[in-house]
C-alpha cells in the first residue's frame, strides 16, 4: 500500500504543477481553465481504456506498472521545458480575442496532446495497482481499498506539493522531485517481483453480489464522475467568496475533497464488501443528502470562515473539511462500490476509471457554461444532489431512501439564494453578476459611496477613489513626452481607463479578465464624461500581451492583489519582458503596487524582478493617503532621464491642464514630488534575494504573509519604503535642471515624508474640531520644511475657514501659525486681512 499511496502522491503533484504551467501558457480565462482540466481528464480516460486489456493480459503486472511510472516520470521531466514552450507558441496563433469555442478547443488540445504520454500512463496505474494488490493478497475484492489508498496519497501530494515542494524548489524543482517519486515507485514494485512469473490463482473469497446491467453501470459511473466534479467546482467557487482565495486556499479545499474520497473508499473496502445490491441505492441517497447538507451550510459559511481564517491555514483547512468531508466521503464509498462491481463483472478497473474520467472531463464545462450562469453556484447544488437520486434502482425501497433528500431539496429550492457579499450597516446591494470565475457586486455604503466588490471581499475601487484612480492613469501618461496610445491591463471600475481617455490625443484600450466586472462598468460611469466609453477586451492580460502585435506608448498595469491565486503571475520577469516587447520606442510601462496589501519580501522581489527587465526603472507614489498607499514602478523601454522642459510645456497646454489640474498635477513639482527613487535607490532597497519568475513565483508562494499584511495598519509598508528610500535628484533630472531644482525637490520630499508620518500617527478617525487639533501640528511641521507642499498647506487653510464659523479666536491663532510656518505664501495673511482686518 505505500507504493499505491506514493503513486497518488505523484499524480496529484503533477496535476497541481501542470495546471499552473497551463494557466501561465494559456491564460486564466474560464474557457482556458476548462479546456486544460478537460484535457487532463481526457488523457486519463484514454489511458484507462487503452491500457486495460494489456494490463489484464500481462504476465507481470509489476513490470507493466514500473514501465508506466517510468513513462510518467520521464515525461514529467520533459514537460519542464515542453509545456511552457508549447504554450508560448500557441498564444500568438490564437490571437488577442479568440472565439470562446476556439480558446476552449486549443486549451483542451494542448494538455491532451502534450501531456498524453503521462496522463495516459496515469490512467493505467490504478488498474495495474489493483491487480498487483489482488494477487499479492490472494483476494478478489480490493478495488475500493486500492482506490482509497491511492487517493490518500493524493491528499499528501496536494498538501506537500503546495506547502513544501513548490515554495522550496519552484515548478521545475517540484517536477523533478515528483519524477524521483515515480522512480522510487517503479524500483520498489520491481523489488517485490516474485521469483516465478506464474500467477497464483485468486480464490473467490466471498459470494459475488448480484450483477448490475452493463448499461446501467456505465451510466452510473459516468454520471457520478460528472456530478462529483461539478459539486467540487461549485463548492470551490462558493468558498472563493468567503476565504482568502490564495494558492493555499485552493490546496486546502482540494485536499479536503480528496481526504473525504479516500476515507469513503477505505471505509467501503473495510465495511462494505459483504453488502449486497441494495447498497447502491442507499449510497446514492446518502450522497445526495450529504450534498444538500453542504448547501444548507453555505449561507453560514461566511461567518464560519471569518472566524476560522483568523487562525491562518489551519482555520481554512477546517472550513474546507466542513464543506467537503461528508459529501466526498459518500462519493468515495460510492465509487469504491462501482469500481468493485466493474472489477467483478468485467475483470478489470480500466473501464471504471475511463468512464468516470470522461464524466469528470465534461463537468467543468457544464458547470461554467450552464449551471452557474443559469442557476447560480448555490442553487446549482440542488440539481446536482437530485442527479444522484435519478440513478437509484427502480425499487420500492428507493422511494423511502429518497424521501429525506427530496424534502431537503424542496426546502432549499423555495428558500432564496443566499448572498455572500458583505453589505455594510446602512448600505445596500445594488447589483450582482455571478459568473464561473467571479461574483462581482456593486455596493453602496452608509455614506452613499459606491464601490465594486469581487468575490464578496475584495474591493476594486469606487466613487470615493475616482480621483486616485484617475491619477493612476495620468502620472505615467504625463511622464511620457508625447503619448498617442495606451494599454490598460486590468480596469476595475473603469475610472483609470476613462481618466486616461481624457488625455488629449491619446487612444486607450483596456483588457479585463472578468466579464462580470465589465458588465458592471455602467454603475460607475462619470456623468461629466460625454465621450464614448473606451474599448475593453475581456481576456487574460498575460496571454493578451503575448498574442498582441501592436505597440503602445504607455502600458499601465492596475493594482493586482498579490495574495490572490494567479495575481503573482502578473509580477513575473517573463510578463514584464512580454510587456516591454509591446512598448513603442520611448515607451513607458507602469506597474501599480498596492502597498496596503503587500509584505516587504514580496515588494523587494517584485522590484528586483522589475529592475532586471527595466534597468532604468523608478518608483513613484500615487497620492499621499496613508489609508490606501500605492506605489508605481515606472519602466522606460529605452532608459533616459525625465525631460523637465517637455513636462512643463505639457502641463502648460490648456487642453492637458484642464485634465491634470483637477487631480492635483498643476505644476511640475506636483508630479515630481511623487518620486521615491531611481534605479540606484531601488536596487539598494531591494537588495539580494529571489526574483519573481514563472518557474519560481515568489509572490504567489508568499501569499500567507501578504494576507497577514492586510491585518496590519495600511501605512506600515509605506513608512518602511519612505524611510528606506532617499530620492536623489541626480537620478531624476538632467544636469541644468538639477542645479535649479535640487534644493526645492529635496525640501519637498522631506515635507512629503513628514506629512505621511503625521497622517499615520493620527489617532483613530477624528472629525471636526478633534481632527484640526490632532492634524494641524503635523501639517505645520510639513509646510515649515516646504511651503510649496500644497497637500498640507491647502488643508490648513481649509481648517481655518472651518473655524471661522465656529471659533474665530482659534481660527486667528491657526492662521498666524500658518503664516509663521510658511511666510513666503500669502494665503494665510490674506485671510487674516479679510476676516480680522489685520
Amino acid at each position: 500500500m505505500p507504493i499505491v499511496a506514493a503513486s497518488g502522491f505523484a499524480g496529484l503533484g503533477y496535476e497541481i504543477v501542470w495546471t499552473r504551467q497551463l494557466s501561465l501558457a494559456l491564460g486564466s480565462e474560464m474557457m482556458a481553465v476548462l479546456g486544460a482540466v478537460a484535457g487532463f481528464f481526457a488523457g486519463l480516460a484514454l489511458g484507462a481504456f487503452a491500457l486495460d486489456r494489456p494490463i489484464r493480459q500481462a504476465r507481470s503486472p509489476r513490470t507493466v506498472y514500473a514501465v508506466l511510472e517510468a513513462v510518467i516520470g520521464l515525461w514529467g521531466l520533459i514537460c519542464i521545458w515542453l509545456l511552457p514552450a508549447t504554450g508560448r507558441a500557441l498564444a500568438p496563433l490564437l490571437g488577442t480575442e479568440p472565439a470562446p469555442a476556439l480558446l476552449w478547443a486549443a486549451s483542451f488540445a494542448l494538455p491532451t496532446l502534450v501531456l498524453l504520454p503521462a496522463t495516459a500512463a496515469m490512467g493505467g496505474t490504478l488498474t495495474a495497482l489493483e491487480r498487483i494488490v489482488r494477487e499479492a493478497r490472494s483476494h478478489s475484492r480490493v478495488s475500493a481499498g486500492v482506490y482509497g489508498a491511492n487517493t490518500a496519497g493524493a491528499v499528501a501530494g496536494t498538501l506537500l506539493a503546495t506547502f513544501v515542494l513548490l515554495p522550496a524548489w519552484g515548478l521545475s524543482g517540484t517536477l523533478a522531485c515528483l519524477a524521483a517519486v515515480n522512480a522510487v515507485c517503479a524500483l520498489g514494485v520491481l523489488a517485490l517481483e516474485p521469483a516465478t512469473s506464474s500467477q497464483t490463482p485468486v480464490p473467490a473469497d466471498e459470494p459475488k453480489p448480484q450483477d448490475i446491467a452493463d448499461l446501467r453501470l456505465t451510466i452510473t459511473l459516468f454520471v457520478t464522475g460528472l456530478l462529483g466534479i461539478v459539486f467540487e467546482v461549485l463548492i470551490i467557487r462558493l468558498a472563493a467568496q468567503v476565504m482568502q482565495d490564495t494558492i493555499y486556499t485552493f490546496a486546502g479545499l482540494l485536499a479536503a475533497y480528496l481526504l473525504g474520497t479516500a476515507i469513503g473508499g477505505l471505509a467501503w473496502q473495510r465495511a462494505g464488501r459483504g453488502v449486497q445490491d441494495t447498497s447502491l441505492g442507499w449510497l446514492l441517497a446518502a450522497t445526495a443528502l450529504a450534498c444538500l447538507t453542504t448547501a444548507f451550510l453555505t449561507p453560514h459559511i461566511a461567518g464560519i470562515a471569518e472566524t476560522a481564517t483568523e487562525t491562518g491555514i489551519v482555520g481554512e483547512l477546517a472550513v474546507a473539511l466542513a464543506l467537503f468531508l461528508i459529501p466526498s466521503a459518500a462519493m468515495g464509498a460510492l465509487f469504491g462500490l462501482l469500481a468493485q462491481r466493474v472489477r467483478d463483472q468485467r475483470g478489470s478497473l480500466g473501464s471504471a476509471v475511463g468512464i468516470n474520467s470522461i464524466g469528470a472531463a465534461m463537468a467543468p464545462l457544464l458547470t461554467a457554461q450552464l449551471l452557474i450562469p443559469g442557476l447560480s453556484a448555490w442553487t446549482a447544488l440542488i440539481p446536482v444532489a437530485l442527479g444522484y437520486l435519478l440513478l437509484m434502482p427502480f425499487r420500492r425501497a428507493a422511494l423511502a431512501w429518497s424521501a429525506l433528500p427530496l424534502a431537503a431539496a424542496l426546502v432549499l429550492w423555495i428558500r432564496p439564494a443566499p448572498s455572500l457579499t458583505k453589505v455594510p450597516a446602512g448600505g445596500q446591494l445594488l447589483a450582482v453578476h455571478e459568473g464561473p470565475m467571479v461574483t462581482a457586486s456593486v455596493v453602496d455604503d452608509a455614506s452613499g459611496a459606491r464601490y465594486l466588490e469581487v468575490n464578496g471581499r475584495f474591493r476594486m475601487g469606487g466613487t470615493s477613489s475616482a480621483r486616485s484612480d484617475t491619477r493612476q492613469a495620468m502620472l505615467p501618461l504625463l511622464l511620457h513626452p508625447k503619448p498617442r496610445s495606451a494599454l490598460f491591463l486590468g480596469i476595475g471600475t473603469g475610472a483609470t481607463l476613462v481618466g486616461g481617455s481624457q488625455m488629449p490625443g491619446v487612444t486607450v484600450h483596456g483588457v479585463e479578465l472578468s466579464q462580470e466586472v465589465v458588465a458592471l462598468l455602467p454603475w460607475f460611469a462619470n456623468p461629466q464624461v460625454t465621450t464614448p466609453p473606451p474599448r475593453v477586451t475581456v481576456a487574460d492580460a498575460r496571454r493578451y500581451v503575448v498574442a498582441d502585435t501592436s505597440q503602445y506608448d504607455v502600458i499601465i498595469a492596475d493594482l493586482f492583489h498579490p495574495a490572490l491565486d494567479g495575481s503573482g503571475a502578473l509580477y513575473t520577469a517573463e510578463h514584464f519582458a512580454a510587456v516591454r516587447q509591446r512598448l513603442a520606442p520611448g515607451g513607458v510601462f507602469c506597474q501599480w503596487l498596492p502597498l496596503y496589501q503587500l509584505d516587504l519580501p514580496s515588494l523587494r522581489a517584485i522590484i528586483r524582478t522589475f529592475l532586471e527587465i527595466y534597468p532604468g526603472g523608478s518608483a513613484w507614489l500615487n497620492h499621499y493617503s496613508v489609508r490606501t498607499p500605492m506605489l508605481a514602478l515606472i519602466g522606460p523601454r529605452d532608459g533616459g532621464t525625465l525631460d523637465l522642459d517637455k513636462l512643463s510645456a505639457r502641463l502648460g497646454d490648456p487642453t492637458i491642464r484642464a485634465v491634470a489640474r483637477p487631480i492635483g498635477f498643476e505644476t511640475p513639482i506636483d508630479l515630481l514630488g511623487q518620486y521615491l527613487g531611481g534605479p540606484r535607490v531601488l536596487s539598494a532597497f531591494a537588495g539580494y534575494g529571489p526574483r519573481n519568475t514563472d518557474d519560481y513565483p515568489f509572490v504567489t508562494f508568499d501569499a500567507r504573509r501578504n494576507v497577514q499584511a492586510l491585518t496590519a495598519p495600511p501605512w506600515t509598508l509605506l513608512l518602511s519604503v519612505m524611510r528606506a528610500m532617499q530620492p536623489d535628484a541626480a537620478e531624476l533630472l538632467t544636469e541644468p535642471k538639477r542645479e535649479t531644482l535640487s534644493e526645492r525637490l529635496t525640501a519637498y520630499w522631506r515635507a512629503r515624508n513628514r506629512f505621511l508620518e503625521a497622517g499615520a500617527a493620527l489617532p483613530g478617525d477624528p472629525r471636526g474640531q478633534a481632527l484640526i487639533e490632532a492634524a494641524s501640528p503635523g501639517l505645520l511641521d510639513t509646510i515649515r520644511l516646504s511651503p510649496e507642499f500644497d497637500p498640507a498647506y491647502g488643508p490648513l487653510i481649509g481648517m481655518a475657514h472651518s473655524l471661522l464659523t465656529s471659533d474665530r479666536a482659534a481660527a486667528a491663532r491657526l492662521l498666524h501659525r500658518i503664516n509663521d510656518a510658511a511666510p513666503s505664501r500669502g494665503e494665510a495673511r490674506q485671510l487674516l486681512s479679510r476676516a480680522f482686518g489685520e
